[in-house]
Parts: C-alpha cells; structure tokens; sequence
C-alpha cells in the first residue's frame, strides 16, 4: 500500500488514496494531527506524537521538537541516555505515522511519498528519504509541499489559473507560483525560508510578556519556560476570535498579565512580516509576473490561520487568497491525491506535474582578473527556478601551467563565492599537461524530477569522460546500513499501542498537579483512580474511565488556559 506523508514541523499527518478520493488517516488517538515531537526517558523508551508533546511540559530536557529545522545538519539531540540526529528522529515519527496507517487500512505498508518544503535543498532531500527508509517505507518521490497544496486545490478546476501558493508552516515558509492549464500544472517559480513559521509567531509573544513584565528568561527554568510559552500559543490562537487578549501566568505565587491588542502584536512582528515579504517579491520576479497576474493565492500551514497573516496577505493581494481546503490538510491531501496519480487509480485525473529546481546548481572555478588569479568564485551551470527535468552544459579551462587534473566541485547555493555554497559532491578528470587555457572541459549537469544530479565531464582533446550521479557521503546508505540503523532504532518504539491513550491521560494529569495548586485533591483522587483501574486491565472499564477523568483533567486544562 502507498501512502503519503505531510512531515511537519509542528504536525505531522499521513493519508492516501482508496474508493476514489483522497483522505486523512487518523492516529491511534483518533486524530489527524500527529505533533511531530519526541521524548525518550531515562530507560531509553521513546514517545511519539501528543504523549510526546504532554510528557515534554514534565520533562523538557528528554523531549525534541521543530527537529525538521535540522534535517541535513549535524545537529545532535540528547535525550534521556542516548544521542539522536534529525534524520533518527524523523525515521520514529514516520514510524508512528506508518503503523498508524497499517492499523486503519488492515493492510502492510511499506510505500509512501513525503512532502518536503520547496525551498529545502539537496541535503535535506536526501536527509528526508533516508529517515522514510530508516522507518521502514520504500520513498518513491519527495514532493514539494507547495506543489502537492496546489494539486489539492485546482484538481477540479475547470479554468486556466496562475496561483501563488503561500504555505507557512510551523516551522518553514515557501513561496511557490504556479499556472493550472487542462491538465498540467507547471511550477514557475519557488522561493522561501526555512527558518521562518509559526513557532517564531508563538515565540514573539513570549518575548513580549517577559518584557512587559520586566522577567529576564534567563533566571527561569525550562519548565516555566515551555509553560509560559504553552500559554503565548494559546493566546496567540485566541485572536483568531478576539481582538484583544489577556496573556497571564503566575510564577512563585506572583501573578504576571498582559493586555495586547491585534494591532500591538501585529507591529511586533513585524520583522517577521517584512522575512515573509522577501521571498514573496524573489518569487514574482524570477517568474516574471507582478501581483496583478496572480490570479487567486492558496493558503497551506497552520500558521495562514493567524489574523494577522490573513491581513498581511490580504494587504499584498486584496481579497485573492482562498481557504477552501482546511490549512492544515491540504498538503497531506495533495499527497494522496499524487498517490492515487502514481497507482494510475482509474478515478482519479492525470495531472502533468513540470517543476523546477529550487536552488542554483553549479562549479567553483578560477577567474582570471588581469594581473593575477582569483580563485572561489561561482560559476552557475543551471539557474534557480528552471524546469526540470533539464540538461546544461558550460565550458571551463585549465587554470594553470601544467595542469594535470580538473576536480569539478558540484555546488548549490546562491552566493557568488563558491565557499559559502552547499558542496553536494566532486568530480576529477585527467587532462594533459600544457600552457594554462589550453585543455577545454564540458560540465554538463542534469537535474531530474526526483532531485538527482548527474554530473558529466568531458574533455575536448582526450575524449575522456566522467560520469556520476552526485549524493553527498554523509547521506549515503547501503541497503545493509540501512538494515543496521533500522534494527538499532526499531527497539525504542514504544510496542504497546492500546497504552498511550492512558500513558496520555495519566501525564496529563501529573503536569496538571504541579500547575494547578487548587485542584490537586481533584487530581489525586482522579489520578488514583485511574491507576487502580488500569491495575484491574478490564478494557470496558478502562474506557469508561478515560472518558470521566479525561473530561475532568480537559475542564481543569481549559481553566488553566
């Protein structure tokens, strides 16, 4: 079975395509949002999802979260006794999301397409596929999220439309231009920034209420700290309905508020408005269209929800954006909807996907400025946002007397000094000794669908030729390493499925008792209960007695909100 995966920053979901349509896959919670969080205690057991995200309020320092913003780094995260790096973290989540999928559908999974930002690059890509391999799943394709959002939306449009795709996550934001005509979709233009989401909303406000009260961040723990910025994301959420909020927390019996309208959050972010506006402009201009050709602006990511968002966009384009399909779901729906196009379902339209490439690719070379050689400088082969798949061929020299060899860097990046672009890989080729100038070398470059390079080489005198296909050594993975890392990782997830939803309801109600003072007779008492009638495993009885004391600890919850 083939599945799709929308890889969050802050939520995860998984769904696919079956009787015709597409649809969303709920987890073993029954819901459709999965936090991509994970926590793993002292013992090494890991938690995946909203158990994860509940047991981060208690034990922050053994949880992970916004781990996507790492992928194809070397950031290393400690949790409880062991080390992990965005990739491992990753390969649990997608984990999760696959049995998730094998328990609703009632049959093995071992397919799947996952969504990635548009603005991610190659490293990232391929950091990507391997955590789908190290979860078990066969990545048939990467999908850029803005791409798979505007399949969702103009699978049943009639018309011939250019969009703009405007998708802010919670973590990353991407810019995509597109143009449906009959059944084609052909991307024009991508640009974005994958340190820019909802989260840094979220974290504006916590900002503004520390400094409002004159509370310095570093004389608290990162408990208070994760709590007050519970609180700043409930408060940010609020304005969706209220044009003035009352953020309020209370540290060592001190109670601290703030009163802040729309407008007064709206110009504290505005730093962050103006990094949204950046690759809005990039994107128009390397698509060659100006505002007035968009024709209608597609809202993806959670984050679209905030008021201010909304006005942001509707200042830009006037009232073009479009909320038809839910925010949150419309990329895991595109997803599902390229599942259905990659099993050739019968009821579903072939639509003809022409994408580009998201990032200059090209080679360091030597120029040469009168007097004497500079080296390091960038030389682009093929140009950001054009349609792939495509083949371009540059030309090169010798750069010294008696060379005897050219080593090509495969570069991507966007500076014009070759150091401070990503180096995907290397090439070298023999070439005869003689004057400087004299030997010439083609590079020629191929970029395909799938983000593969094949880089060739060929010199002109020899006819020698050298031909790879580029993937970076530390993203490389043997079938046998990948086997290796999967038995190594397969252990730390959690086994028990049926237990989560009490593990759940029991951190709850433990994160409830240390925030709550007043209701912590109510608390105990339910607590108490609860562990005496897991200890009794009657599952009839188990049921009925999350629903009671789910419900109390969700009342004592929305008081403390």
């Amino acid at each position: 079975m083939l599945i799709g995966i929308d890889l969050g920053t802050t939520n995860s979901l998984v769904s696919c395509f079956r009787n015709g349509k597409a649809e969303i896959i709920p987890n073993r919670l029954g819901k459709e949002l999965t936090p991509s969080v994970i926590s793993v205690d002292a013992d090494g057991k890991v938690y995946v999802g909203e158990i994860a995200k509940e047991r981060g309020m208690l034990y922050p320092l053994e949880t992970a979260r916004v781990f996507k913003r790492s992928m194809g780094t070397n950031k290393e995260y400690v949790l409880g006794n062991r080390q992990f790096n965005a990739v491992e973290l990753s390969s649990l989540l997608l984990r999760s999301l696959k049995e998730d999928a094998e328990v609703y559908l009632k049959e093995k999974v071992t397919e799947a397409i996952i969504s990635v930002p548009a603005y991610f690059n190659d490293l990232q890509r391929k950091a990507t596929k391997k955590a789908g391999e190290l979860a078990g799943l066969k990545v048939h394709r990467i999908i850029n999220e803005p791409t798979a959002a505007a399949i969702a939306f103009g699978m049943d449009k009639k018309d011939d439309s250019r969009y703009l795709v405007f998708d802010l996550g919670g973590g990353t934001f991407d810019v995509s231009i597109l143009e449906l005509y009959g059944s084609i979709m052909e991307v024009h233009a991508i640009a974005g920034d994958n340190y820019v989401g909802g989260e840094d909303f979220t974290e504006v406000l916590c900002k503004m209420f520390l400094n409002h009260n004159h509370i310095s961040s570093d004389l608290l723990d990162i408990i208070t700290l994760n709590e007050i910025y519970k609180v700043a994301e409930t408060c940010k959420c609020a304005f969706s309905t209220m044009d003035e909020i009352t953020m309020s927390y209370t540290i060592e019996e001190k109670k601290y508020e703030m009163h802040i309208t729309l407008d007064d959050y709206e110009n504290a972010c505005s730093s962050l408005l103006d990094k949204l506006r950046r690759p809005i402009e990039r994107s128009l201009k390397d698509a060659g269209v100006t505002l007035n050709d968009i024709d209608q602006v597609i809202l993806v990511g959670g984050a679209t929800k905030l008021p201010i968002i909304r006005r942001f966009v509707s200042r830009l384009f006037g009232n073009k954006y479009s909320c038809d399909i839910d925010p949150d779901k419309a990329v895991a729906l595109g997803v599902a909807l390229q599942c259905g196009m990659k099993a050739r379902d019968k009821e579903i339209q072939e639509v003809i996907l022409t994408d580009v490439c998201p990032y200059t690719l090209g080679t360091e070379i030597v120029m040469h400025n009168g007097m004497f050689d500079e080296t390091g400088h960038y030389l682009p082969i093929i140009e950001r946002n054009t349609v792939i798949p495509v083949s371009r061929t540059q030309t090169v020299y010798t750069a010294h007397d008696n060379q005897t060899q050219v080593n090509i860097k495969v570069l991507q990046g966007e500076s014009r000094k070759a150091y401070f672009n990503l180096l995907l890989g290397e090439i070298s080729v023999p070439v005869p000794a003689g004057p400087k100038g004299k030997e010439a070398i083609d590079i020629t470059y191929t970029y395909d669908v799938n983000a593969l390079l094949e880089v060739e080489v060929y010199v002109h005198s020899t006819g020698i030729r050298r031909k790879v296909i580029i993937q970076n050594e530390k993203n490389q993975m043997s079938d046998e390493e990948a086997t290796i890392q999967l038995e190594k990782l397969q252990y730390l997830k959690q086994n028990p499925r049926d237990e989560e939803v009490n593990q759940l309801l029991l951190l709850q109600g433990e994160r409830l008792y240390q925030e709550m003072p007043e209701y912590r007779y109510e608390i105990d008492r339910a607590l108490t209960e609860f562990e005496q009638v897991l200890a009794r495993q009657n599952r009839t009885e188990i049921e009925l007695s999350r629903k009671k004391i789910g419900q109390l600890f969700n009342e004592i919850d929305t008081n403390l909100a």
